[in-house]
């Protein structure tokens, strides 16, 4: 992954709907990433990272960004809420990815509580600032600069927002269709159709997105120009190549990716508790779920998943 990369703003055709992996704390991992990118996945954005601490600590960079020739194109998202700080981080990241996203849709009480996350949309004035000193710090003008928001209660505060996030020469921004109260409720696809008819950059639709049939659904409702996945991904990471479950095939080519990447056993083990999730009796949870050690999993696989 060098420098000769073209923009990934580019990678936004029109027609053409860019199938995403989201930022995933503790799985959206370069083995992960790897896996995804198999099945028809066009872009790939790395777990939220404190810009704070990875700025700061030789130790936080090497264990919270790993990456590969392979592993691209490439977002690295950044949790900030200080100009300088975020620069400095994208700074050490661009040589070796795509560009960078700043986090404003973390709603956990620690994130807000830290002035991260989503309380970030409330602060207009800043998110410009953060942005802008990216854009002049970064010398590339292929390293693109996004954002990932919730939406507010009153969409026109989210568009005044958009628009101003463009003006700071921001890239795309990635619209989760929820406030920062809101979980388990229905994504307001309404709401992300009125933030792409008022950009003129790409706009990208998040959540509940668990497969193929409602990448298309969403691109329907609110004309983006990107569809972006976690948990779906998570349940089966050959959604986008339009499989309804996880195929055999992928379970295999997770172990093989994990194995080789020296991906630690919980990691291994709760990725495909999650891709194994709908293809498996209770019964078989209660004897899956429990295994402890890399081998036994794979010991488990080869016996009622052969080859």
């Amino acid at each position: 992954m060098t420098m000769d990369l073209k923009n990934p703003v580019d990678l936004f055709q029109p027609g053409r709907v860019l199938k995403i992996c989201a930022p995933m704390v503790r799985y959206s991992k370069l083995a992960f990433r790897t896996l995804v990118r198999k099945y028809e996945c066009d872009l790939c954005f790395t777990p939220m990272i404190i810009a704070e601490s990875f700025v700061k600590s030789i130790k936080a960079r090497d264990s919270e960004f790993t990456t590969n020739q392979a592993d691209g194109p490439l977002i690295v998202q950044f949790a900030a809420n200080d100009p300088q700080v975020l620069a400095d981080a994208a700074g050490i990241v661009s040589p070796f990815a795509d560009g960078v996203d700043l986090n404003c849709g973390c709603p956990q009480r620690w994130a807000v509580a830290e002035g991260y996350g989503a309380c970030l949309i409330n602060k207009p004035e800043l998110l410009r600032d953060m942005l802008r000193q990216v854009r002049n710090q970064i010398e590339n003008p292929n390293f693109s600069v996004s954002i990932k928001i919730r939406i507010h209660k009153d969409i026109k505060t989210t568009v005044e927002l958009c628009r101003k996030a463009e003006a700071a020469g921001v890239s795309w921004v990635t619209v989760h269709g929820r406030t920062a109260e809101e979980r388990h409720q229905p994504v307001h696809y309404d709401a992300i159709k009125i933030i792409k008819e008022n950009m003129s950059i790409p706009v990208i639709a998040n959540g509940d997105i668990k497969n193929l049939k409602d990448v298309a659904t969403t691109h329907q409702a609110t004309g983006v120009d990107g569809v972006m996945a976690a948990r779906g991904l998570l349940a089966n990471p050959a959604m986008f190549a339009g499989y309804e479950e996880t195929p055999l095939a992928c379970i295999w080519d997770w172990v093989d990716i994990a194995l080789e990447h020296g991906t630690p056993f919980t990691c291994f083990h709760h990725h495909l508790m999650y891709m194994m999730e709908r293809i498996t009796s209770q019964q078989e949870k209660k004897v899956f779920n429990v295994l402890s050690s890399t081998s036994a999993v794979v010991d488990y696989l080869h016996e009622h998943y052969g080859l």
